[in-house]
């Protein structure tokens, strides 16, 4: 990795083995884009690839006349010049304008990478990558804009974000400050989001780029189950094994847009950022705002790549702490077993069968505090039901880790029931509008996590439930958008903080319960998979994937989420049957053979089945045990898509290509036709491999693949509806 500066040129050429980004200091001092793509040489001088021409265009000045910007790519554009494309930011000056000119001043490199504060990032350590920091500055609007560069050593991959700092006493608004921007040369790619909805979060959807703009975004207050914060563009020949593709991650929960527009000269403009819908960000003399952070992939190897790429770079420099490349504990969770009627009796009959199977953490679900025994009432009082909870939690927790297991628990911290204590004395702390009715989701409002107060007074609750109890794990929920988005503290000048404030305050509060108890492994959850987002991965490294745990539908869900998060950040259970959301009954191998490939763990009461069940519940619980490091932590393949056909099948390989493990599901059968041959990837062509007892050279199982009617012998049946199996491959 490398960042060269050529000053007579004024260019900047960011590369690694990889890719390189090219860059430099246009006609009037703008910054403009050269080149993102595979690595090329380094040349002093890459300016001929700027478009000069006798065009009726409106020029920047009169001495540059066959230059606009229109016709040129641009960094970290602004309107109302000479470039008539989206914006990527956009600012108020006192006297009503929102013209900007940035002109550059200087720049930085430096090795390893900063962190931004108050929000989650990246990092690096200084033999990682190295940072560019580019300077400009607006004399009339007395404002400095920051461009942030860092290219990782391993990755092909660069990370940028903004800083905003205003030098005059006049103050501005900030009205848009999205996080990056990308101007390619061409249009010829397809755009490819992930989404859905509460229950079928993250399916993948791909549309033709075209002239005009496509575009997805969250005004929920979360990231969303709807759109998810991650997108590609890839070239229409791109699939999972070969082509080039870009991708586009926002490390941020919140508000967000992407957008890809085509131009009338074939320019495409990709974006993405805080969604400047609502948004509205005074800025007083010596204030700053730093914008969230944006990830930047890119592969010339297809899909699968691509997603390696991301599962690397989050699992190493964006997971911090206790559990950073650590396999996650096997766990049962009472919800689906007993919901919020349970006794600390019950809880531990539970506990005691689950430690039998084999289980490590046991977690204890809704219902544990103030008045909660059903939807209605008690969120907000995180105090201990005592008819509940006799001895509180610290003294369950002790009995649970008497029998050998750990311990862990639920919240929803970020919500109120009307019918609560807190909100009794505390109305002012929920987002509402003076005089409006206030909606609710689940019976709940929403606390205002924008004032300090509010996010104190909720740290000194669960501080007291957590310390001094042996806590292993927290379950972190939050079950509805954000309406009605005002806060009784701001005033009206601040009314277009609050959604990112209230962001903020998400993140402080995890922050100050970390550096409590650095230990805890934390699950985010927010009706399962609406907050599924890199910004959640910075604390908590695992999140619940969706509240739909119904088997095949989970294959779908799991894997669109590969495309952008690591197989171990998706918790994945094997609950009760009849599914409580599709009412299917799938076998409890297929359960679990699709929840192997996550976090693995039970959502049901192991005294509820049958013997034999549950003697497959221990063999399962052993299986992941010995093979969870490999699962969680090895690379990762995509090999057929549920989007596609009746059929899916994914695996993972060790680092070292000695192990693999292959899941393949049947989601409905066909009468009459042959069970077909699946090929594998990622071994070592001229390795020999055990599978079932039989030998196998890699270059044969990923040239010819492996025939499924083998499996008939094994004592598989494959060709039923929702039947699976997973096999492990070893080298010889």
């Amino acid at each position: 990795m490398n960042i060269i500066w050529n000053k007579t040129s004024g260019q900047f050429h960011l590369y690694n083995d990889r890719i390189s980004y090219i860059m430099g200091v246009g006609v009037t001092g703008e910054l403009t884009n050269l080149y993102f793509g595979k690595r090329i040489h380094e040349k002093e001088d890459m300016s001929y690839v700027v478009f000069k021409m006798g065009m009726p265009n409106v020029v920047v000045d009169a001495d540059t006349e066959t230059y606009s910007m229109e016709l040129n790519r641009q960094e970290y554009p602004s309107f109302g010049t000479t470039d008539f494309g989206t914006q990527a930011f956009e600012i108020e000056t006192a006297n009503g304008s929102r013209i900007s000119s940035f002109v550059y001043k200087n720049h930085r490199i430096y090795p390893g990478k900063k962190g931004i504060d108050g929000l989650p990032a990246t990092y690096a350590a200084d033999d990682e990558a190295m940072t560019l920091e580019v300077d400009l500055t607006d004399e009339v609007a007395q404002m400095t804009l920051t461009l942030f560069y860092t290219i990782f050593d391993k990755y092909p991959v660069i990370a940028r974000h903004a800083r905003f700092v205003h030098n005059g006493n006049a103050g501005v608004r900030l009205t848009k400050a999205l996080s990056i921007c990308l101007d390619l040369p061409d249009q010829d790619y397809e755009w490819m989001q992930f989404s859905g909805a509460w229950a079928r979060e993250r399916i993948p959807e791909v549309r033709k780029l075209g002239t005009g703009t496509v575009s997805i975004e969250s005004k929920r207050g979360v990231s969303s189950a709807n759109q998810n914060p991650f997108v590609i563009i890839k070239r229409p020949n791109t699939d999972e094994f070969a082509g080039e593709a870009i991708g586009f991650s926002f490390v941020y929960s919140g508000n967000f847009i992407a957008a890809a527009e085509g131009g009338n000269h074939d320019r495409l403009r990709v974006l993405m950022g805080i969604n400047p819908d609502r948004f509205s960000w005074p800025l007083s003399e010596g204030e700053t705002f730093e914008t969230p952070e944006a990830v930047m992939a890119m592969t010339d190897s297809g899909l699968n790549d691509l997603s390696r790429t991301y599962h690397r770079l989050y699992n190493n420099n964006l997971v911090r702490g206790r559990w950073k490349n650590e396999p996650r504990p096997i766990l049962n969770n009472n919800w689906e077993a007993t919901f919020m009627d349970f006794t600390e009796e019950t809880i531990l009959k539970i506990a005691s069968k689950a430690k039998e199977a084999g289980v490590e953490l046991f977690v204890l679900d809704d219902g544990w505090f103030g008045d909660r025994n059903d939807d209605f009432a008690g969120l907000g009082d995180w105090i201990e039901n005592p008819k509940k909870l006799p001895q509180g939690m610290a003294g369950l927790a002790r009995k649970i880790n008497a029998m050998g297991l750990k311990f862990g628990f639920w919240i929803e911290p970020e919500m109120v029931n009307p019918d609560s204590n807190l909100y009794r004395r505390h109305p002012d702390w929920v987002l509402s509008v003076p005089g409006r009715k206030s909606s609710l989701g689940r019976h709940q409002l929403v606390l205002d996590f924008s004032r300090k107060e509010v996010v104190d007074h909720i740290y000194d609750m669960l501080y007291k439930v957590i310390n001094g109890a042996p806590i292993s794990y927290i379950k972190w929920d939050m079950n509805r958008s954000l309406t009605e988005v005002f806060s009784l503290d701001a005033g009206p000048n601040e009314q277009g903080t609050i959604y990112h404030r209230y962001v903020l305050g998400v993140y402080s509060l995890y922050s100050r319960l970390i550096e409590a108890f650095p230990d805890i492994l934390f699950e985010s959850c927010s009706s399962g998979g609406n907050r599924f987002d890199a910004g959640m991965l910075y604390y908590a490294p695992q999140a619940w994937c969706s509240d739909n745990t119904d088997a095949i539908d989970r294959i779908r869900i799991q894997y669109g989420t590969s495309y952008g998060y690591p197989i171990v950040s998706m918790g994945s259970h094997v609950s009760a049957v009849p599914n409580q959301q599709t009412g299917r009954r799938e076998s409890i191998r297929t359960r679990a053979n699709v929840a192997y490939f996550g976090t693995f763990g039970y959502e049901l009461d192991l005294n509820e089945i049958s013997e034999e069940e549950f003697e497959e519940v221990k063999g399962q619980i052993e299986f992941m045990k010995k093979y969870r490091k490999l699962i969680q932590f090895g690379d990762f393949y995509r090999l057929r898509s549920p989007f596609e056909t009746d059929q899916a099948a994914w695996m993972v390989v060790s680092e070292d290509k000695n192990s693999a493990i292959v899941g393949f599901y049947c989601m409905r059968s066909n009468v009459n036709t042959l069970p077909g041959f699946l090929r594998l990837m990622g071994l070592d062509p001229d390795r020999l491999y055990r599978m079932e007892g039989d030998e196998y050279y890699g270059d044969e199982l990923m040239n010819m693949g492996i025939t499924l009617s083998c499996f008939y012998k094994k004592g598989f049946t494959i060709s039923e509806d929702h039947a699976s199996f997973v096999t492990v491959i070893e080298a010889v």
